[in-house]
């Protein structure tokens, strides 16, 4: 059997023609025609040459980080790199090379621009029809910040590296003093310089991260990245951010995501549909998510065009237990409320009234039986064993609650809840495993906010490939 020899020295190897390095299929070419469609105008970036040192093209740039990150290369150097060894960023960058400093300047400076881009991608998406907007899943995950859990110090913790930074600068200045002095007049040591540099810097960190406990009244903060959290995951507690993602049921396109400053969804479901609606332009029929973004005083204000599906804790807890449990004859679902008189008919006729607030959370009302009542029923000991009487409890928001939960149990409820699986968590898995993103290599919440969306904008262009193909989907971006 012969070997294949290659031989370094030949004379033609590559197409004499830049254009002509990559296929026509060549997805590249998508990323391309994505970028060329966008509105510049809109997103802010003035495409009008200008006086002075000659600058990169912020187009050609925007295509290289947004075709680097499609395919897991977000580090700047290693983006440098391909630029000189890959055929398809040479082809995507008509051979221009900048180096790693200008890759990582270009998207810091325009990280707000960046941020822009997923807004206009779901507009595309929306215009050719793969988006349209009836039905959204919701869903949050963990991802790891660039920074320790380690550098998360309390209030307390804080003051006291303050006081150590501003003593070590004192005592700094007094030895330059001292040497000024000994070495008649000489300047002081540029080492010595450098520390109390450095420790200046250190101090005014430390009283902006202060300044910002004090402000957003929090118990702790972190040194290196001010806006992550602590919080748990399936890899432990460390410093993270919590990512929000809303998904088309259509094709299971990104049509929103951000990150957010708190370390669960409960708070998440309304301002996720807005921002989604914004991006899509028109309020969506269904809105489906899971317990985690169970919040009553929330659902309250969505639209009541909306349908919301989506368990109550209670109810997800019987969906993940092994063994189903029948209410028994004194749950409180057998206890009747009486709208009118303000009280609960329990199943032996007997009335519980109403006896105050709970003083934690004041939306909770506390009804009780007569003790007298409780005593003399002959299912004292199997509903209740307080000598006091039976209590109940019931929220301010039991009549959405109840609505909630038949909308969940309801046939629709449930064909709706089985494709968000397969909707809200397929973009996590694939940014984080695919892409290799599940850990951020920028640090505050708006850089962190450019690198999910241009994420979610990579997610959007994989998945519009998949859907119609490279040559329609080429075709289609030249006429928006």
């Amino acid at each position: 059997m012969a070997f294949k020899i290659g031989n370094r020295e030949q004379q033609t190897f590559l197409p004499p023609v830049i254009d002509d390095y990559i296929s026509s299929q060549d997805p590249v070419r998508v990323y391309n025609a994505f970028v060329d469609a966008l509105d510049f105008h809109q997103l802010g970036i003035s495409l009008i040459p200008k006086a002075g040192a000659e600058r990169y093209e912020p187009v050609r740039m925007l295509k290289l980080i947004i075709y680097s990150y499609s395919y897991g290369l977000r580090s700047a150097r290693l983006i440098e790199r391909a630029c000189y060894h890959n055929l398809s960023y040479i082809w995507l960058m008509g051979d221009l090379k900048p180096d790693y400093r200008t890759i990582a300047r270009f998207r810091s400076e325009h990280k707000g621009v960046i941020k822009k881009v997923l807004k206009q991608c779901v507009r595309m998406c929306v215009n050719m029809g793969l988006v349209d907007g009836n039905t959204l899943f919701i869903d949050g995950s963990k991802f790891r910040a660039d920074a320790s859990i380690q550098n998360t110090l309390s209030r307390e913790q804080i003051e006291k590296e303050l006081k150590k930074a501003e003593d070590s600068i004192e005592q700094l200045l007094n030895e330059c003093e001292r040497k000024d002095q000994e070495e008649n007049g000489r300047p002081s040591l540029v080492e010595t310089q450098e520390k109390i540099t450095s420790q200046e810097r250190l101090a005014e960190r430390m009283k902006q991260c202060l300044a910002k406990i004090n402000s957003e009244k929090l118990s702790s903060i972190n040194t290196v990245d001010p806006d992550c959290i602590i919080a748990k995951s399936r890899q432990g507690t460390h410093a993270m951010h919590n990512v929000q993602c809303v998904t088309d049921k259509k094709h299971g396109l990104i049509v929103q995501a951000d990150s957010i400053g708190e370390p669960n969804d409960n708070n998440q479901l309304l301002p996720q549909i807005k921002q989604a609606v914004e991006n899509i332009g028109r309020e969506p029929e269904t809105v489906c998510t899971d317990a985690g973004f169970f919040n009553p005083k929330e659902t309250e204000k969505i639209s009541a065009a909306i349908t919301v599906i989506m368990p109550s804790p209670r109810q997800a807890h019987e969906d993940k237990s092994a063994v189903k449990t029948v209410p028994g004859l004194f749950d409180k679902i057998n206890f009747q409320y009486d709208k009118e008189h303000d009280e609960y008919l329990c199943p032996d006729g007997k009335r519980l009234t109403h006896k105050g607030v709970d003083a934690q959370r004041p939306h909770r009302s506390i009804y009780q039986a007569k003790s007298s009542d409780c005593l003399k029923c002959p299912y004292w000991g199997a509903c209740t064993t307080a000598k006091h009487g039976r209590k109940v409890i019931r929220s301010e928001y039991e009549e959405i609650i109840k609505r909630q939960e038949a909308i969940y149990k309801s046939e629709h409820g449930q064909e709706i809840y089985k494709l968000r699986k397969q909707r809200a968590e397929h973009p996590f898995g694939h940014i984080k495993r695919n892409l290799h993103a599940g850990q951020f290599l920028l640090r505050g919440r708006e850089k962190v906010n450019a690198e999910i969306s241009v994420l979610a904008t990579c997610f959007n262009i994989t998945r519009m490939i998949t859907i119609i193909g490279i040559t329609k989907l080429i075709a289609n971006l030249g006429v928006i």
